[in-house]
């Protein structure tokens, strides 16, 4: 399993390099095989535009990541940051944050997502924002709750008693506190992105043609499921792929320092 994954993240980094380095245009279309199968010139086919299928994944998956890296960078400093403050500062803060978290945990986060982006208009910054809303809110929670126990550990109330301000002991100990979870956290967080920003841009709520988007291509795709059966499979069994190698690795890491963990103990 983890070489599958390893082979399959590795072909995505690697067939994306190498798009940029051979100068592959996604948007190159070829009237004359729209919807072509699968052959030597575009081994997976052509989409109803007669553009490279493989080619739009490829800057399908740079945009894709481009997204995320930044939703799960804003999401996280803004969770972390409030989470921590909340469970640290404890009191009527913590009983407002707590409300508000648990606010946002009663919707789903994809329902979220959509209400807002379809109150903006479509495209990437406003895509950032909309997935960006509810993004912070489990980064929250988990710090939140880590920050509750290491506040009443023996060296916190040492660095207290030595004179510590609070805002040098939130960054000196309850924030690297956090690095193990936040890892796991974050591993999970980005495939549900994937997830999140593909059914967006699925809606028409995403990304805008010309710019490749793997839910765009699978909502175009749908329209030849039955006369281009290979345009809806590999836009499909792109996005599983990709998902499935991030869960793996979520996974790993869970058991990796759980392992750890209870060897460091005993």
């Amino acid at each position: 399993m983890h070489k599958a994954s390893i082979t399959i993240a590795l072909f995505w980094i690697i067939g994306t390099a190498l798009m940029f380095i051979m100068n592959w245009d996604a948007n190159d279309m070829q009237f004359n095989a729209i919807l072509a199968s699968p052959n030597i010139e575009a081994i997976f086919g052509r989409d109803d535009y007669g553009r490279s299928i493989i080619y739009r994944l490829f800057a399908g998956f740079k945009n894709s990541i481009e997204i995320i890296l930044v939703v799960s960078l804003i999401s996280c400093t803004t969770g972390v940051v409030i989470g921590t403050v909340s469970g640290y500062v404890g009191g009527k803060f913590d009983a407002i944050v707590s409300f508000i978290i648990n606010l946002f945990m009663s919707f789903p986060g994809i329902l979220l997502a959509i209400a807002f982006a379809a109150m903006l208009n479509p495209g990437k910054l406003n895509l950032i924002l909309a997935l960006s809303i509810g993004g912070w809110v489990s980064y929250a929670r988990l710090s939140r709750g880590q920050a509750l126990m290491v506040r009443n550990f023996e060296y916190v109330k040492a660095s207290k008693s030595m004179g510590a301000s609070h805002w040098w002991i939130v960054a000196r100990h309850l924030i690297p506190s956090l690095s193990t979870p936040l890892l796991v956290e974050a591993t999970y967080a980005v495939a549900g992105l994937i997830i999140a920003e593909a059914s967006l841009s699925f809606l028409g709520l995403g990304l805008q043609a010309p710019e490749a988007s793997w839910g765009a291509m699978m909502r175009d795709s749908v329209r030849y499921l039955l006369v281009s059966p290979h345009y809806a499979i590999f836009v499909g069994m792109s996005i599983m792929s990709i998902v499935y190698c991030i869960n793996h690795t979520g996974d790993y890491l869970h058991k990796y320092f759980n392992i750890k963990e209870s060897l460091t103990k005993h």
